[in-house]
């Protein structure tokens, strides 16, 4: 039986442009005409044999035959620009994705940036800001080389464990002020949101009374709104800002669960790949490390829940 090769151009235009979600998009990106680009598809699905891509409105998406070759072409264009690399032929063309929530930008981003920039300085590290619950399937599906996300704790299966952390009551430097009336206002995510699920779990089997007063898929706009004294949120020690605290233990607020922190990794073979995990994996236990050092001293002080 004849091997089929498949040429890497075309599986790059693949993965660009289902990444990008527009071959259109894709096209301007790589310099390459629309008419190049539907030739490249073209030249794929003659290679496989089988249909690759089906028209969704006016665009294309995977077939099942199509997902199946995009999990092994993101590997193929990863291991080429990485041995272009090594040999000198390109610079920074090569790239390494990593994921990362919100809530980890501050601190652990631009140390694990800069720490993998010693072993690849030539590898661009292309982060994905994404929603905590969409890190996983992004990881699964190749999208994403390397990430770290929450998940409930006790959630086996998911990656490696980093680190377990209390969740906290967070509120305004004004405790006062988190009460309307007799209704707790609530800050939030909006759904789907592990946080969010968390904060109304617990406030279900209490006698609070409490109202949702803001919802946002912003970080810094849940600690803008909560300093402002809009309502209480929640979250761990890790990145709270100025002008917020943890709510102080006599307000009477529910008990809180701890949540896990989890490194996702995909099956690559990239050596930068690896690397990427491996050195997210070393920065996000050193921090998180210390502050499970500083949540327990603050648990201490505070008598907080």
């Amino acid at each position: 039986m004849s091997i089929r090769n498949f040429d890497i151009d075309a599986l790059r235009t693949m993965v660009e442009g289902i990444e990008l979600g527009s071959f259109t998009i894709a096209a301007s990106k790589l310099g390459r005409s629309q008419s190049a680009i539907s030739m490249q598809l073209k030249k794929l699905e003659d290679r496989s044999g089988v249909q690759l891509f089906a028209r969704k409105g006016r665009g294309l998406v995977p077939t099942e035959a199509g997902e199946i070759l995009l999990a092994f072409a993101r590997k193929i264009v990863a291991l080429n620009d990485e041995a272009a690399v090594a040999l000198g032929i390109i610079g920074s063309e090569a790239s390494v994705k990593l994921g990362l929530p919100q809530d980890f930008f501050d601190i652990i981003l631009p140390d694990t940036i800069n720490a993998f920039e010693a072993h690849y300085e030539s590898v661009h590290v292309d982060v994905r800001a994404g929603r905590n619950y969409m890190l996983a399937d992004d990881v699964q599906a190749g999208r994403v080389d390397a990430a770290i996300a929450f998940f409930p704790d006790g959630s086996s299966g998911h990656g490696d464990l980093i680190a377990t952390l209390p969740l906290h009551w967070i509120c305004s430097d004004d405790p006062g002020s988190c009460f309307d009336g007799d209704r707790l206002p609530l800050v939030l995510f909006d759904h789907p949101c592990l946080f969010r699920s968390a904060a109304l779990a617990a406030l279900e089997k209490s006698d609070f009374n409490w109202r949702v007063a803001l919802t946002t898929p912003s970080l810094p706009g849940i600690w803008a709104a909560v300093r402002a004294g809009q309502g209480i949120s929640l979250r761990t020690l890790h990145g709270l800002p100025e002008g917020v605290r943890v709510a102080p233990s006599n307000l009477g607020l529910p008990t809180l669960p701890s949540i896990e922190v989890r490194l996702l990794t995909n099956t690559s073979s990239s050596s930068a790949s690896q690397t990427l995990a491996d050195t997210l994996r070393t920065v996000a236990c050193a921090h998180l490390a210390a502050l499970s050092v500083a949540d327990g001293a603050t648990g201490e002080a505070t008598g907080a829940h």
